[in-house]
């Protein structure tokens, strides 16, 4: 079964799914190593995510993917191990509702990335809503 949402609709799954695992992720840290939490976490997010490739059919070859793509899916992963094993750090000795928008400052980042590293562009009204997004991240977690 094939759901065809449009990107919208997946972002704002994504931004829900994101806030549910802030929260439980607070309380699953609360009596347990944040890195031995953070293992836990990735082995589950294995195999559901196996279990979805092997009852959509969605495997491929190893050898159909290119040596680029392997690369820079291998960085990919290692930036959201370190990303995880960052936040799981933050929730065990923070607030969620101070470390979450904090977090979220990475999407400030991927649009200065987006426009230095990818090319993309931005307008202006872009570049004021990210400078909204990051003063509004901050202002949401000051004490």
């Amino acid at each position: 079964m094939e759901l065809k949402f449009g990107w919208l609709a997946w972002a704002l799954l994504s931004a829900t799914f994101a806030a549910l695992t802030a929260i439980f992720a607070k309380i699953g840290v609360a009596n347990i190593n944040s890195d031995l939490a953070t293992f836990i976490r990735t082995v589950v997010v294995m195999v559901a995510l196996g279990a979805i490739l092997l009852a959509r059919g969605l495997f491929q070859q190893v050898n159909d993917i290119s040596a680029h793509t392997y690369l820079f899916l291998t960085l990919s992963g290692l930036a959201t191990g370190a990303s995880w094993l960052c936040y799981f750090r933050a929730l065990q000795i923070g607030d969620a509702a101070l470390v979450a928008p904090i977090d979220k400052l990475g999407v400030v980042l991927v649009a200065i990335f987006g426009v230095t590293i990818l090319g993309e562009s931005l307008s202006l009204i872009n570049w004021i809503g990210i400078t909204m997004m990051a003063s509004g991240a901050v202002l949401v977690a000051w004490r």
